[in-house]
């Protein structure tokens, strides 16, 4: 302790610099306080202070006091925007927070969503430059460039007739990868072996489909077709179709079964999606099967059907298709053709795949967030009489009340009560309402509680298509929706739904607080802010949204839309309906990031 005793002029330099830098430190923090209490730059700190509480995700309890304001209508102002960096964010399908799990079966391109508490409470901006998207039908083959300025595709693939770029635009020369002078001879091809006109086939899903030029051709043919990918390294093509007004989904066929009931599609294409079919003892075969409708056609064009170096792949695949009795059609250069069975497949036949059918606890139309099964889906599994060529023809089965909705008590008469009521009130949103329905404003419309289909049904004369909702927690009603000839998935929305922003130009909920509540109980699982900042997230500037509930309910939806910046109107139910409904018409502002952004 000697050292104490010292002259100041022999003390340790060391000692200075530390006094130096404590002094400095609290003049600093004086410096500060002056500045943040008398001068502007405390407001703009004070608002990005603002700006971290709602997207900060290390303090739940701050984000449940927000959601709290927001639901009361205590919080004046609207809910911030989300960084310019997040245009396209998709929280579910988000590749850095992905990339980390395990590629085993593409586990890490499937759906891996945040826990609420782990997303921020902002809204999504749009790109800069964005402008109201082209209309339909021109956009089937012109977008605006500067709505998705990627052009990725356009540089990879542009020699495939994929996509170009000209002038302010993309156009879509709708060409493919295995048809690059465009779909519409490949589709004539098709049509030699397999019925594509009359209104045998109508339901189609559209596997690994690029910008889905594919399933937008089919459409001029009365078939449906809907189409899924990846969000994977050719960025944003679900976001092109969408844009284009293309039915269309982001999707990997990973772990788990995709998620859609069984015995939902006509007819299955699988243009170079490159899809190992006989992997992990065809185990995606066998999905494919399950989904497929008997006596629906299977289409696989590219790798490894008569395909260079991939012989025993191609054996293999025609192997599967033996075993489960497919019957082929054709092979024509690089595609196959296989017709599923009406019936049940010839299991248990002895196959080297050792293929065996499902036993009977198996709910083959359970398919949301279901582990894929090893075994084949047996006909008798499901009631009712559904193969093509027996189901009606299109226009036909939409209106005819089809077996499967037996999945519900009186579910015969409460299809029909279902498509009336549903006839009642589209008619009344249009005429007295005075929605967009029918114009060529609305392309892409979903129904988030679609239960039979009754809504989209009524729109059938409308140049529009819709994606049929069924929340996975009620009544698995999804299988009478394709039978109708509509389409549809399953999801549950306590959670984001797999797509991009800016997606829908309609978004009809009838029911909105059962969709957060536990079935058969007043309990929430999630919060109506996050549901409607999520609707937000899929909603394109300008675009509509229609919710139906009790007056109580719409009170409070009327509350959160103020805070998600919609213009909101509440209008009485049309006369004929019962119950204390209220409907809510709101519309999403056109806004833009600021340059503090």
């Amino acid at each position: 302790m000697g050292h104490l005793n010292l002259p100041a002029s022999k003390r340790n330099p060391r000692q200075w610099k530390l006094l130096d830098i404590i002094t400095a430190i609290f003049f600093g923090l004086v410096l500060l306080f002056f500045l943040l209490v008398f001068t502007p730059l405390g407001d703009s700190m004070a608002a990005s202070g603002r700006q971290a509480l709602l997207l900060s995700t290390s303090d739940p309890r701050q984000r449940h006091r927000l959601v709290s304001l927001v639901e009361l209508g205590h919080h004046h102002k609207p809910i911030e925007a989300c960084p310019a960096n997040s245009v396209d964010h998709m929280p579910c399908e988000d590749p850095r927070r992905n990339s980390q799990l395990s590629r085993e079966m593409n586990l890490y391109r499937e759906r891996h969503c945040p826990l609420p508490d782990e997303m921020p409470l902002c809204l999504i901006p749009p790109p800069p430059g964005y402008k109201i998207p082209v209309q339909w039908p021109e956009s089937l083959h012109k977008i605006w460039h500067s709505n998705m300025p990627h052009n990725k595709i356009a540089d990879r693939k542009g020699h495939q007739g994929w996509m170009k770029e000209q002038g302010p635009h993309f156009i879509f020369p709708g060409g493919g990868t295995m048809f690059p002078d465009g779909a519409a001879p490949y589709i004539e091809k098709l049509g030699q072996y397999i019925p594509l006109t009359g209104g045998t086939l109508r339901t189609a899903l559209d596997m690994g489909c690029g910008v889905a030029s594919f399933g937008g051709s089919l459409l001029s043919e009365g078939i449906l077709a809907l189409s899924f990918a990846p969000r994977d390294s050719h960025k944003a093509q679900i976001q092109f179709a969408l844009e284009r007004g293309i039915p269309a989904f982001v999707l990997m066929l990973g772990t788990r079964r995709l998620p859609f009931p069984a015995f939902a599609f006509d007819f299955i294409h699988c243009s170079r999606c490159l899809i190992p079919f006989t992997a992990y003892n065809a185990t995606y075969f066998i999905e494919v099967d399950r989904l497929l409708r008997p006596g629906g056609y299977l289409v696989i064009s590219g790798p490894p059907v008569q395909w260079p170096k991939q012989d025993k792949e191609w054996a293999d695949l025609q192997a599967v298709a033996r075993a489960l009795c497919y019957e082929l059609i054709a092979v024509d250069g690089n595609t196959v053709i296989w017709k599923k069975p009406d019936g049940d497949s010839c299991l248990p036949n002895q196959n080297e795949f050792g293929l065996e059918s499902c036993d009977e606890s198996n709910d083959p139309s359970n398919a949301w967030y279901f582990k894929l099964r090893r075994c084949v889906t047996s006909t008798s599994s499901v009631n009712g009489e559904y193969p093509v060529g027996i189901i009606p023809k299109w226009p036909d089965r939409l209106t005819r009340a089809p077996s499967r909705a037996l999945v519900m008590k009186n579910g015969i008469d409460l299809f029909r009560a279902d498509t009336r009521r549903w006839t009642r009130r589209v008619a009344y949103y249009k005429n007295t309402l005075n929605l967009k329905l029918g114009s060529p404003a609305v392309r892409n419309v979903m129904d988030m509680n679609a239960f039979f289909g009754g809504f989209a049904a009524a729109l059938v004369s409308d140049p529009v298509w819709v994606m049929n909702v069924v929340p996975a927690r009620k009544p698995l009603t999804l299988g009478v929706i394709y039978d109708r000839g509509l389409i549809g998935v399953y999801h549950d929305w306590c959670e984001p739904f797999s797509t991009y922003p800016r997606t829908y130009d309609f978004i009809h909920v009838a029911g909105i607080e059962s969709l957060i509540k536990l079935p058969g109980s007043s309990k929430s699982r999630c919060n109506l802010v996050d549901l409607m900042v999520e609707m937000d997230r899929m909603l394109r500037p300008e675009g509509t949204v229609v919710i139906r509930d009790s007056p109580e309910a719409i009170d409070k939806v009327a509350r959160i839309a103020h805070a998600v910046r919609w213009k909101a109107t509440i209008n009485d139910k049309e006369p004929e309906s019962h119950g204390r409904e209220k409907i809510l018409v709101a519309t999403k502002t056109f806004w833009k990031l600021t340059s503090s952004h």
